[in-house]
């Protein structure tokens, strides 16, 4: 080897060196607004596969009235903070899943808030999709600082979840590689706590394209806690931040 090839080879290494280390140097996309903290972004993990963890939940060090959501890192299941409580659920079957109280997990991105007072409203029964709750919350908080938390508390007629589930080792460049093994749980006639947040600015970002919400539900037992996808209200509150 000449003194030509031996230089380029080095000048090859260096420039791939530099650029694994400006990849794992990469600044985490975060914004910060009066009411909520947003940490990565849901485009960035649909389209880019940017899978790894943006936060770790365990670093979230104000957990008074703390409220979050995400998926887990390399959508490998569904995080949830309820009141200072983070749950992890996973999948295990078709029709089974866990659900670990813990903050020891991680997101590529993440919504979260704290929220320790609360206003009550009885949800109409007469609201049948979560388009229906969108334009609902929506026409209740016009005044409202937006994004903002809210919460969902009482019996659901029947809803829909999802898991997350991604196959190891997948990589993703569009929103149908990264819903890969992705299971859908029904829950029936069961009381249940679901967490959401409010955005008409951030589809994209922590809510879909196509959609002002992003929720989580948990049964009240604890067994059950995923992605809200499909929601017939029962007996049912909603819970607005106080202003």
């Amino acid at each position: 080897m000449n003194i030509k090839q031996l230089a380029f080879g080095l000048l090859t290494i260096g420039l791939i060196s530099c650029n694994l280390k400006s990849k794992e140097n990469k600044p985490v996309e975060t914004h910060t607004y009066p009411n909520i903290k947003i940490v990565g972004a849901m485009k960035n993990v649909m389209w880019k596969g940017e899978l790894s963890n943006s936060i770790n939940l365990d670093t979230i060090s104000d957990k008074n009235g703390l409220y979050g959501l995400g998926p887990v890192s390399y959508l490998k299941g569904e995080l949830l903070i309820n009141n200072g409580n983070s749950y992890v659920s996973e999948v295990t079957s078709d029709s089974t899943m866990t659900v670990k109280k813990t903050f020891k997990a991680s997101a590529p991105f993440f919504v979260y808030s704290n929220v320790t007072e609360w206003t009550e409203i009885e949800l109409p029964t007469n609201l049948k999709t979560i388009k229906d709750l969108e334009k609902f919350i929506d026409d209740k908080t016009s005044h409202f600082i937006r994004p903002f938390t809210f919460k969902i508390i009482g019996k659901v007629s029947s809803a829909t979840i999802h898991i997350q589930n991604l196959p190891e080792g997948s990589i993703v460049t569009s929103p149908a590689e990264a819903h890969k093994g992705q299971t859908n749980y029904t829950i029936e006639n069961e009381n249940v706590e679901i967490v959401g947040f409010f955005s008409t600015e951030h589809k994209g970002i922590f809510t879909h394209h196509d959609s002002f919400l992003h929720m989580h539900l948990i049964t009240k037992d604890e067994s059950k806690m995923g992605h809200l996808d499909a929601l017939k209200i029962g007996t049912m509150k909603l819970y607005l931040p106080k202003k």
